[in-house]
């Protein structure tokens, strides 16, 4: 197995006054083997487009995971479409890509904008047959994939932002290209490529999108994990061998908590500094530094901050994603987990922390738990490899 990662993410914006997306993003699969995204783009807007959308995306996502010819999921979409009532046609556009054990793309497009290929930086062509499948004018390529590789996916929202507005034909391809290549920078993630591509559209539109807008990026990167430490263990003499596993781990290190810093600072016979800075966000506790850790932080105020960035960010709530400029230690854990990390390895010790304890209610130790499932929960979504290891 290479030691390749392919990272993906999506945003959409609504047609104004539209409670549902048009648009659909459908993925299926894992790192190991192959992933399949899909993007379908509904005719119109609203409900209707909605189920269109949401249809397309998942037959075709589900048929082309589990290796169906594309004639196969085209014809079956052509079969199951409901039809509308006022155009007589069931019509979704839909791009495809599918990466296979992270060396090779597959893309096959159907009326949505041709996808952009950046390679180190910069828009290259790539090859394109076309075919008639249906009656559907198909576009299929092939493309050995190379490290930070980057593909962009959009609906034709995007380069319709600004009609009639900032522009008078709206954000072409050629444009959306020369953004792309002006905001490249190799550590961006997949997911914030797409958010600050739909900002711009968002703005040319003036904040009110004339037509559902959905930006998808794939980006084939390095793996690069993260490990983190929160909480003592359960039985103090464990502590030696979650230290010795922790530490063993290759990738940044993170630990979180007074009690657990202070162990691992015992383990490395090291001495921990705390900042007096708050940094960007007073209601976050400062940060520390000891030599042998990339971040240390307080435990459950910090991690609840962490949680609520990680809703807003898979939910796509936030498009200012205000954590990737800030400097608190929920803000640097968020930017280390998000963006940096494809692998994370949690260590969560089980001790009750009699500080902030009621014997009776082990409410720290529950809120710890809960904080790091529900998390973990997010990460995955985002397309993380996940695993945690209680003590």
């Amino acid at each position: 197995m290479n030691n390749l990662w392919t990272d993906t993410g999506y945003i959409s914006l609504n047609h104004v006054n539209e409670q549902l997306c048009g648009d659909r993003v459908e993925i299926i699969g894992n790192n190991e083997k192959s992933l399949t995204m899909v993007l379908a783009d509904g005719l119109g807007s609203g409900v209707k487009a909605n189920i269109l959308s949401t249809l397309t995306s998942k037959i075709i996502c589900t048929m082309m995971a589990n290796g169906m010819p594309i004639e196969e999921c085209v014809d079956t979409i052509a079969k199951t479409l409901p039809v509308c009532s006022v155009r007589q046609v069931a019509y979704s556009t839909f791009t495809i890509i599918r990466i296979t054990e992270n060396t090779t793309a597959e893309i096959i497009q159907f009326d949505n904008p041709n996808v952009i290929l950046l390679r180190n930086g910069k828009s290259v062509d790539y090859p394109i047959v076309s075919r008639v499948i249906e009656g559907k004018t198909i576009l299929e390529s092939r493309i050995p994939l190379q490290l930070h590789d980057v593909f962009i996916a959009m609906s034709d929202g995007a380069i319709y932002a600004g009609v009639g507005k900032m522009m008078n034909f709206g954000w072409q391809r050629e444009n959306i290209i020369e953004y792309a290549e002006r905001l490249y920078d190799d550590t961006l993630s997949a997911k914030m490529i797409a958010s600050m591509i739909v900002d711009e559209c968002n703005r040319l539109y003036e904040g009110e999108p004339g037509d559902d807008t959905t930006v998808a990026a794939v980006r084939i990167r390095e793996r690069t994990p993260v490990n983190l430490l929160m909480g003592p263990p359960a039985d103090p003499r464990d502590a030696t061998k979650m230290m010795t596993l922790f530490f063993s781990k290759e990738g940044k290190k993170i630990v979180c908590g007074g009690t657990t810093s202070q162990i691992a600072a015992d383990y490395l016979h090291e001495t921990i500094v705390t900042s007096l800075d708050y940094g960007t966000d007073p209601a976050i506790p400062p940060v520390g530094h000891m030599k042998g850790v990339d971040l240390v932080t307080e435990g459950v105020i910090t991690m609840s901050r962490v949680v609520e960035y990680a809703k807003a960010f898979v939910e796509g709530t936030d498009l200012t994603n205000l954590w990737s400029v800030q400097t608190d230690g929920a803000s640097q854990i968020a930017q280390l987990l998000f963006e940096y990390a494809t692998d994370i390895n949690f260590f969560i010790g089980k001790a009750i922390n009699p500080a902030h304890q009621n014997p009776d209610l082990p409410i720290t130790f529950g809120i710890k738990i809960r904080l790091v499932q529900e998390l973990s929960e997010y990460l995955e979504k985002m397309g993380k490899q996940i695993k945690v290891s209680y003590f």
